[in-house]
């Protein structure tokens, strides 16, 4: 069948996913007021399936059932099809998530849910085979038997969809606890004890396969570990970091990170590339460099950000959101080797040099070829071999060129360029800190770049963003996740180079967060409450692939704090942290980023103010740089001028100045606040924890 035999309505939308439906015989509707005043006026229900483009299982659904003109014809028959890109819109799909799994369906994707014309959910499921196949019946099995339901018992349905929507609106609106109490600190070391325990100790991670790499659970193991000097913490997430980045999830050749491992050993991945991954991965590989100084932490490093800005940069600045696991309609075929390929490109030296490193067989670890990954270090080769360690790491630096270069000429993976706020305002997040850690300006490039183009081509107006961007357009209101992560980014590139610009936007878009999204009972609405809304909003609290939006936006009204003096931040930051209390308690693997904002307000952070007349190069500001300190706000001041009175940090800088010239810091930790220092050894035992 022709790809172009059929045309629907997602031929006019821009999402890349909505976009590789257009040609299908579904006659697919995108989510919308056009859809659900056809559904009410043919009185048939809604079919939604939500999907990505970097999904796997998506693709599978899409050949097996959308493209196939008899599963076509029972949808058009008996529902409106409506087709949602869940990056587009996180809102729809936790609501349908949350629906799903309150009808005891794991979340996941491809979501297929079944809604009655107004919205409301009565069946859902994730990926349907074609026919009755691996415990799961077959798709059209389902389409005939919702809607045999439907004809025959659609009021039970309606009444069935009104009870969970009900349900669901009762949970999004829990009242939280009493004003000023607390969630107890010793909840952070009770948690943190009990990710030290859920550690895998032989391959690293949490639990068993699949493993994902739980960032936001890792850094507060850096954090409360550095901070309360705990040795176990601290080495765990820094293993698990290690043993990532020596497995098949790493790409070996070409920098990043795939999406999860699919086995215990970090091994075999599913091969997407997500940006929010690799963005914050940036930020753990910089911790682990700054706490072990290892050049492999700092490779890391620069390996990723050399894949985002080759892979992932748009010409005008923003990064683009994945990129497939499939090329060819195979899954991970442009990233495995046959032994026969590598064989062929490299000297017989440097063959059996990558062999060994690589851990390289003739039968291969998937499918009969070989996912890269590190089985033995250059520097056990060359001992074990009784060659120079430089010999054998010149034979691999000339070997990665020429298998790199020779994967240039594959057929890459599908992109999703579409460009979504959020995303981006975690990856510039990451590089600032990467180049922090590495004192290094490339990084830091990337993210200013990023973030001009954000705060131009994504901007509303002063107080408003759009979160995605895409061919020349951008559209959808930003959702709290795009603003937090985004103010988040605005404040880390203030704190890499003093720059006012950035801390002033920051404190403009987080007026909006107050106004706009705040539910009734001190916790924090996904969308906007400005905006249209669906059939129950949800809320922002538990960390998923990526951290809450709420809990970054708990870390921005602590940081945010500090820099102004504004007493109403930290109140707000108390008052939703005691909202949120029930169910941290419940469940704190699945609220690591407000454990760490938790521990950010009953700590207080380092706050240090640095004057450096020779601005972001200067060796003593560098020296900061490198030093992990788990909770910190820099404030800054370059050059010789004065410090304006309307500085976004003047209640910081003012009335503090260098002293005989030279580079300046002014340290408050502990809630005692230091005399002006120039002498490095003196900053670094103020800066010592304990």
């Amino acid at each position: 069948m022709p790809e172009t035999k059929y045309t629907n309505r997602l031929i006019h939308e821009s999402s890349p996913y909505l976009l590789q439906h257009a040609h299908n015989p579904v006659d697919w509707y995108p989510w919308g007021d056009e859809a659900f005043t056809k559904a009410k006026t043919d009185n048939k229900p809604i079919l939604l399936s939500i999907g990505y483009s970097a999904c796997h299982w998506c693709h599978v659904m899409e050949r097996e059932s959308f493209a196939d003109p008899e599963t076509a014809q029972l949808m058009n028959a008996n529902f409106i099809p409506v087709k949602v890109d869940r990056e587009e819109r996180p809102d729809i799909d936790q609501l349908y998530q949350n629906a799903a799994q309150a009808m005891h369906v794991h979340g996941g994707w491809p979501l297929t849910v079944f809604l009655t014309p107004d919205g409301k959910p009565f069946y859902a499921g994730t990926y349907f085979p074609p026919f009755p196949s691996y415990g799961r019946p077959g798709f059209k099995q389902v389409l005939a038997a919702i809607a045999d339901a439907w004809r025959e018992r659609a009021r039970e349905l309606c009444q069935n969809g009104d009870l969970l929507t009900q349900a669901l609106s009762g949970g999004f609106a829990r009242a939280g606890t009493e004003e000023g109490e607390l969630p107890d600190e010793k909840l952070i070391a009770d948690a943190v004890e009990n990710m030290v325990r859920r550690t895998d100790p032989k391959y690293g991670g949490f639990d068993g396969a699949p493993k994902f790499p739980s960032v936001s659970n890792l850094l507060l193991m850096l954090r409360h570990g550095k901070l309360h000097q705990k040795e176990e913490p601290v080495r765990l997430a820094l293993f698990t970091l290690r043993q990532m980045a020596r497995g098949g999830i790493y790409d070996q050749l070409g920098g990043g990170f795939h999406r999860y491992s699919t086995d215990n050993r970090w091994l075999v991945p599913h091969f997407e590339k997500m940006l929010y991954d690799n963005a914050q991965l940036l930020e753990a590989y910089s911790i682990a460099y700054q706490l072990t100084g290892e050049d492999f932490f700092a490779r890391i490093l620069r390996e990723t950000a050399d894949y985002v800005e080759r892979e992932m940069t748009d010409a005008q600045g923003g990064f683009y959101a994945t990129q497939d696991a499939d090329s060819e309609g195979v899954e991970g075929k442009f990233f495995v080797w046959s032994t026969e390929e590598v064989a062929a490109l490299l000297t017989e030296q440097e063959y059996a040099t990558v062999k060994a490193i690589y851990g390289l067989t003739e039968g291969g670890n998937f499918a009969g070829r070989n996912i890269l990954h590190i089985a033995e270090d250059p520097a056990a080769l060359a001992a074990r071999t009784g060659r120079p360690l430089a010999d054998v790491e010149g034979e691999l630096a000339s070997a990665r060129r020429k298998l790199f270069a020779a994967r240039e000429k594959r057929v890459k993976p599908f992109r999703d360029e579409k460009i979504i706020l959020g995303w981006n305002g975690l990856m510039i997040s990451g590089l600032a800190k990467a180049g922090q850690a590495l004192a290094e300006e490339k990084p830091l490039n990337l993210a200013r770049r990023a973030a001009e183009f954000a705060l131009g081509a994504m901007a509303a107006d002063e107080t408003h963003m759009y979160r995605i961007y895409k061919d020349g357009q951008a559209k959808i209101p930003a959702f709290l996740e795009d603003y937090a992560y985004f103010i988040s980014s605005l404040i880390d590139l203030y704190e890499s180079d003093f720059n006012p610009r950035w801390l002033s936007a920051a404190l403009a878009l987080q007026a909006t967060v107050l106004q706009e999204f705040k539910a009734q009972d001190n916790r924090y609405n996904l969308s906007s409450n400005a905006g249209p809304q669906l059939v129950a909003t949800p809320v922002s609290g538990f960390d998923q692939a990526i951290p809450s939006g709420a809990a970054v936006h708990l870390h921005n009204l602590l940081r945010l704090h500090h820099f102004t003096g504004n007493a109403e931040y930290a109140n707000e930051a108390r008052l939703t942290l005691t909202a949120y209390r029930e169910e941290i308690s419940d469940y704190p693997m699945g609220y690591g980023a407000m454990i760490s904002a938790l521990e950010m307000l009953c700590r207080q952070p380092t706050v240090l103010v640095i004057f450096c007349p020779e601005g972001w190069k200067d060796d003593l500001l560098q020296k900061v740089y490198r030093k992990f300190l788990p909770y910190r706000v820099i404030a800054g001041h370059s050059g010789t001028d004065s410090v304006p009175e309307n500085h976004p940090a003047a209640h910081l800088l003012s009335g503090r100045e260098t002293v005989k010239g030279q580079t300046t810091f002014y340290v408050c930790s502990g809630f005692v606040c230091h005399p002006p220092k120039t002498d490095w050894s003196e900053v670094e035992n103020l800066l010592n924890p304990g």
